[in-house]
């Protein structure tokens, strides 16, 4: 038996990707100072970050991280179940649980594995579906995939698509999960819609509200909360801490036996190191923060709606979003870097965002705003957005 050479086959798959403007290129940020970067000694001001609140670099939430790490060390030093958990986890479980309106709260090294470690312990093999969202986070589609249960996809936002797939597997035990808000087109789920088809279906309604949780809902609980939902709807829901929180990890929330169950059975959870405490302290301090600080939302709603103004002037047309994700359709991959590199010469950091992370012909500038923003700044990156185009355009006509 002849055996495929892998490193042939990573240099083919490479040199395809070449070819399709799919090579994905590592950025070194040497400092940053708000929402400034320093990229190969040049100066950029960042618009595809996810500090949605400003609070990565708020002082207090430092201090913690510093107070925290000279008291206790750097690492954790063990997994949860060893020796690992600590004061600081506990604090930012009940914190976070307590904000979002649940009983309990588990934490995670990050979101990948919280969704991992949801579908996996709540799913079998033996006739147990998923049925998902089509535009869902990758992580929750790999989750599946590790659980090994029969993974169903709908039409994105399609409630009644979902009821159609969840009746087509009626045997074994349900989820229906989906983002809260989508992290590459910016929209909201029907939430109201599918926690009916959820209890139609007797599924578990799961909810990653990575980019929803201290942006959206009251007192910035995320999209579950905006549409009305608790726990009876919505059992379990995730609540990414890099996002808008401006740290590392993740809170899965839930009732005390789904969360327990996680706890005591979960591999990605049970058989890794668990997070630094002085990292958990900093985000418990940032999560108080996003809590009382509903300044940090209004403003940012006011640049949002100020770069919607202003790219609708110019003839720019973002996608249908009021979140902080205002993604710029461009087509194909060679415009959207094109864009990218016009916009960095420019003075700004837009990635260029390709397939297979968004669908064939829809690779796009995700700009993303942030609270620590100014005016200013989002009319400048308007103006810069025009130009870019115009030059292309001009550029492809000639």
């Amino acid at each position: 038996m002849s055996r495929p050479d892998l490193h042939q086959r990573v240099r083919l798959q490479r040199e395809q990707r070449m070819a399709q403007d799919r090579v994905r290129t590592r950025r070194t940020v040497t400092r940053r100072d708000g929402t400034r970067v320093e990229i190969d000694g040049r100066w950029l001001v960042e618009f595809c970050g996810n500090d949605y609140l400003g609070l990565a670099q708020q002082f207090e939430v430092v201090n913690a991280l510093q107070d925290t790490a000279a008291r206790h060390g750097v690492g954790a030093g063990a997994s949860h179940l060893v020796s690992g958990h600590h004061a600081a986890h506990e604090a930012l479980e009940r914190e976070v649980a307590d904000w979002l309106g649940y009983p309990r709260g588990l934490l995670f090294g990050s979101g990948f594995l919280a969704n991992l470690a949801v579908q996996q312990a709540l799913l079998s093999e033996s006739g147990d579906v998923c049925v998902q969202d089509r535009l869902n986070h990758a992580s929750l589609i790999d989750a599946s995939r590790l659980a090994g249960c029969s993974l169903r996809r709908y039409p994105h936002a399609d409630a009644e698509g979902a009821i159609r797939q969840l009746r087509l597997a009626a045997d074994g035990a349900a989820m229906l999960a989906t983002d809260g808000v989508f992290s590459m087109d910016g929209d909201v789920a029907p939430l109201r819609d599918l926690a009916l088809v959820a209890r139609a279906q007797k599924a578990l309604l799961y909810v990653d509200d990575a980019h929803g949780v201290g942006v959206s809902g009251p007192e910035g609980r995320g999209s579950v909360a905006a549409a009305g939902l608790g726990p009876g709807e919505v059992p379990l829901q995730l609540a990414t801490l890099g996002k808008a929180l401006g740290g590392y990890g993740a809170v899965v929330v839930g009732d005390e036996a789904l969360v327990r169950h996680l706890a005591e059975t979960a591999r990605p959870y049970i058989y890794t190191t668990a997070l630094p405490p002085a990292l958990a302290a900093a985000t418990t301090a940032a999560v108080k923060h996003a809590r009382r600080d509903q300044w940090r939302r209004d403003k940012l709603n006011e640049l949002i709606a100020r770069f919607r103004r202003g790219v609708a002037r110019h003839g720019l047309a973002p996608m249908d979003s009021d979140s902080p994700i205002q993604p710029l359709l461009c087509g194909d991959n060679a415009t959207a870097l094109a864009m990218s590199a016009a916009l960095e010469r420019a003075g700004y950091l837009v990635t260029a965002i390709r397939p297979p992370t968004v669908p064939d012909g829809k690779a796009r500038l995700r700009v993303t705003l942030s609270a620590a923003h100014g005016p200013a700044q989002v009319d400048a990156l308007v103006e810069a957005l025009a130009m870019a185009r115009d030059a292309i355009r001009d550029g492809a006509a000639a």
